[in-house]
């Protein structure tokens, strides 16, 4: 199964009956979705039901033990410079500089995807502002609290000008006025075009996705 025509173009994310096993084990089954430009799908289901699986999938780090999942047109995992550049994920530990602000790394992050400008250091400082972090860009990621670091992780993915943007539980440790900006922030992403596949417990940020995908266990 694969789109053609004006539809493939569309199509950010692809995969058909895509599953991973670990020995005897299914940690996600045969599953078939297709998400396209500017939509936000939000991947629910039980703990254990494979939805961080799916997700790394999608990141590169990990890959189907049968099926196939394409992102941007290719296969997952691609090491082309071009292709990762399109894609933005929180899936695993986003590592930090302890010896670097805030400021310093968001800064390092924006420069070094979309180039060392006037204009991409104005977009990361536009971005903390949107994330309630200015007050805090000259802090070190030690002096955050949970909410705050998992802002600042937040920041490190968005500043990038991923069309496809990957999240595992964005809402971890955010109070619930928190989760509500995200929500905003997210939702104005998909409306600049971008394509965003979320698991999440949140309702807020459940019911302001576009499409559910529902997984059950393995």
């Amino acid at each position: 199964m694969s789109l053609s025509g004006h539809a493939a173009e569309r199509t950010r994310v692809e995969c058909v009956e895509a599953s991973v096993r670990l020995l005897d084990t299914t940690l996600l089954r045969p599953t078939t979705f297709a998400a396209s430009a500017g939509e936000w799908w939000s991947v629910t289901g039980p703990n254990g039901s494979g939805k961080s699986t799916l997700l790394r999938v999608l990141a590169g780090r990990a890959s189907p033990s049968e099926g196939t999942c394409r992102v941007l047109g290719r296969p997952v995992g691609s090491s082309d410079p071009s292709h990762r550049r399109e894609i933005a994920s929180l899936v695993d530990s986003v590592p930090v500089a302890s010896d670097m602000t805030l400021r310093e790394q968001l800064g390092m992050v924006a420069a070094s995807w979309s180039g060392n400008t006037p204009a991409a250091a104005e977009d990361a400082v536009r971005l903390a502002g949107e994330l309630r972090l200015t007050h805090l860009l000259d802090r070190f990621p030690h002096e955050l609290s949970s909410g705050q670091l998992q802002l600042f992780l937040m920041s490190l993915v968005l500043v990038r000008p991923g069309q496809v943007v990957i999240l595992d539980e964005p809402e971890r440790h955010l109070d619930s006025d928190h989760v509500k900006n995200l929500a905003d922030i997210l939702q104005q992403r998909c409306r600049q075009g971008a394509t965003i596949i979320m698991a999440s417990h949140d309702s807020t940020l459940i019911d302001t996705a576009d499409r559910r995908l529902e997984l059950n266990y393995g």
